[in-house]
């Protein structure tokens, strides 16, 4: 087992070396295919490489400090993207990379949602038959992630994203953060390659994970450019949308890592686990990345006086993702998501997907709604299905406001379900651990007395 795991770090460096090679030597491809190819390896590489050291650095600082670190540390590919094509409508603010910052931003998010956790969905039901069921305590994830995604409503309807914008969502980042820490945890151990550094004597540990966080962060900032560029490149080259691709392709690479571990963790019967981590991710994005646009875009453009230009078509992307986490949020209040939330959630993603591309090849199946229409159509589309369902269990919705208690409450009751999760320093739960452990100490004892007779 050990030999697989080393053999998985090695493989990640080893995909890390060409993009990193090419960028410190000052090398340019010809083809921006391969241009992209190569960082674009090396980014998802670098990925593998954080979340690693992230689940295995959890146990070696105070939880507040983890909480933000491993935030930040998981949003770096993703933010990195974005945060070059924001840097550069910054110093070029006629160009259209402000356009592509807006595209890369949206695509992560609704991917997440649209695809991430609908296939969390449908691999644990195909495999158990079972809905998901999250932990008590992301009700706190969701209950942020609420507060943001009503904010974000205020975006598309005053036009503009500006740095006052960002201060808010940041700030609702930071007020998570400060009730998040004040909770008690239950200390997960290590799983996968991240046992390797855990097992380390406690300096060597601490120097791994020192090096391999600097590592691929460098790897990371030193590709962002070469990707997204080539990115560009190969749009243009074969004709291929570049809107779509920055939008698309880009966030698939970053967040590749993420999604693959979290459908290994659905398909052993960890799916909670696997979408509880798909929801933080889902919050570090709608308020870190978001919120880290307008700023960056004030910096490279020297003032804080001109917001990110953004016209009608990028407004209508921020309230389509908008809209999306609003039905993700109601689907997801009773900490249940089953297979036909799932399938709504992928359905609706492929709608949005799709009907922009029937509206411009196939007009007769996109009924007759036009690329412009069609993603404030969808947003719509959204917003009614959040609606009728907060209507058919308005409870659900409610009870997200205990997010905001630092102690979860007595969750016996909810224990009634065989398949609820148990929660940390809660009585009931504590309970019913002692209850399992002295079933099982009895069924041995009887049946050591039944081998000895």
């Amino acid at each position: 087992m050990k030999a697989r795991y080393l053999i998985s770090f090695i493989i990640a460096i080893a995909a890390t070396l060409p993009g990193l090679f090419l960028r410190l030597a000052g090398l340019h491809l010809a083809s921006p295919v391969a241009t992209a190819a190569i960082s674009g390896f090396a980014i998802v590489a670098a990925a593998f490489l954080l979340l690693w050291t992230c689940d295995a650095a959890q146990g070696e600082m105070s939880q507040a400090l983890a909480l933000a670190a491993v935030a930040l540390i998981a949003v770096l590919p993703e933010f990195a993207v974005d945060m070059y094509f924001t840097w550069q409508a910054g110093r070029f603010p006629q160009s259209n990379y402000g356009s592509f910052a807006i595209a890369n931003m949206t695509g992560a998010n609704r991917l997440l949602i649209g695809v991430a956790w609908a296939l969390i969905a449908g691999l644990y039901w195909v495999r158990f038959r079972r809905d998901v069921v999250i932990e008590e305590e992301r009700r706190t994830e969701l209950f942020f992630l609420g507060a943001a995604t009503l904010y974000a409503f205020v975006i598309p309807l005053k036009g503009s994203l500006a740095w006052y914008d960002g201060l808010v969502l940041i700030g609702i980042y930071a007020a998570y953060i400060v009730l998040a820490a004040r909770r008690p945890s239950a200390e997960e151990p290590a799983q996968g390659p991240s046992e390797l550094i855990t097992a380390l004597p406690r300096a060597k540990r601490r120097l791994a994970l020192i090096g391999l966080f600097l590592f691929a962060g460098v790897v990371i900032l030193a590709n962002s450019e070469s990707f997204c560029e080539g990115l560009l490149g190969t749009g243009r080259l074969f004709g291929i949308n570049e809107f779509l691709l920055v939008q698309w392709l880009a966030p698939i690479a970053s967040e590749a890592p993420e999604f693959i571990i979290a459908l290994m963790f659905a398909w052993r019967g960890q799916a909670g686990l696997a979408l509880g981590s798909l929801l933080s991710a889902k919050l570090n994005q709608w308020t870190l990345l978001v919120g880290m646009i307008p700023g960056v875009f004030a910096v490279a453009h020297g003032s804080v006086a001109h917001p990110l230009p953004m016209n009608n078509v990028q407004l209508s992307e921020i309230l389509l993702t908008a809209a999306q986490s609003l039905l993700g949020i109601v689907l997801l209040a009773g900490l249940r998501l089953s297979i036909g939330a799932g399938v709504l959630l992928f359905g609706l993603f492929l709608a949005q997907f799709l009907l922009p591309l029937c509206s411009q090849w196939f007009p007769g199946l996109a009924f007759g709604l036009g690329a412009a229409q069609a993603h404030p159509v969808l947003a719509v589309v959204y917003t009614i299905a959040a609606t009728a369902l907060f209507l058919q269990h308005p409870s659900d919705v409610r009870s997200l406001w205990k997010g905001l208690r630092v102690l979860p409450e007595p969750c016996g009751l909810r224990h009634k379900d065989e398949e609820a999760l148990p929660t940390p320093h809660c009585i009931h739960c504590e309970f019913r651990r002692m209850e399992e452990f002295m079933t099982t100490a009895d069924r041995e004892l009887e049946e050591e007395v039944g081998s000895r007779k």
